[in-house]
């Protein structure tokens, strides 16, 4: 079992989003696991707590890196499920390719999760990707160089643009970092 300091009474509620956002039903993710559909259950509704191992496990099929699962900063119960404060954001994504991310949003159980992005100067993410959601972005400060589909735009602070379900890949050529916030629906992470 893990340390309920480290996994707050959302992770349930996470894991199941996630499944769900991904179009997977629990007999597919319990068979994946070679784990029982109420052991999957159980945990879904906070009602028992998964291994590291099993987690890490959850995470792959899920396609998410581990620590998206962790680091749920606790609220007072008067603010859990609705307030996230400043220096409790959940760090989310994998930190490749330059790009740091946080998530915003109280959790994932929402139609959609809002991220703060901040991508390195002199980063790209390398390679087109194509997800099935709409997402909003808008930039703070920076810089950055957006394709999507076969269009290229140059971002600025006050800009923002829109991705639905097109091939897109962010770049970052400048020489100061770019930081937008970020809506994703269905959630991602």
């Amino acid at each position: 079992m893990t340390d309920q300091s480290q996994t707050s009474k959302t992770l349930g509620a996470d894991l199941r989003a996630l499944r769900r956002a991904r179009g997977l039903t629990l007999q597919y993710l319990a068979d994946q696991l070679g784990r029982s559909v109420g052991w999957l259950s159980q945990i879904e509704r906070d009602l028992s707590e998964p291994s590291i191992n099993d987690l890490r496990e959850i995470a792959m099929l899920l396609e998410v890196p581990v620590s998206a699962l962790f680091a749920h900063a606790p609220a007072p119960a008067s603010e859990d499920g609705y307030v996230v404060r400043a220096g409790a954001h959940r760090a989310i994504g994998s930190g490749s390719a330059g790009l740091v991310e946080a998530l915003l949003s109280p959790d994932l159980t929402d139609d959609f999760e809002m991220v703060h992005s901040t991508f390195a100067p002199n980063s790209r993410l390398g390679k087109l990707v194509t997800r099935p959601t709409q997402e909003v972005a808008f930039l703070i400060s920076g810089q950055l160089d957006m394709i999507i589909g076969a269009r290229r735009f140059t971002i600025g602070p006050g800009d923002s643009f829109r991705i639905r379900g097109e091939p897109f890949e962010w770049i970052n050529p400048y020489d100061t970092p770019a930081v937008a916030i970020w809506v994703i629906a269905p959630p991602v992470y």
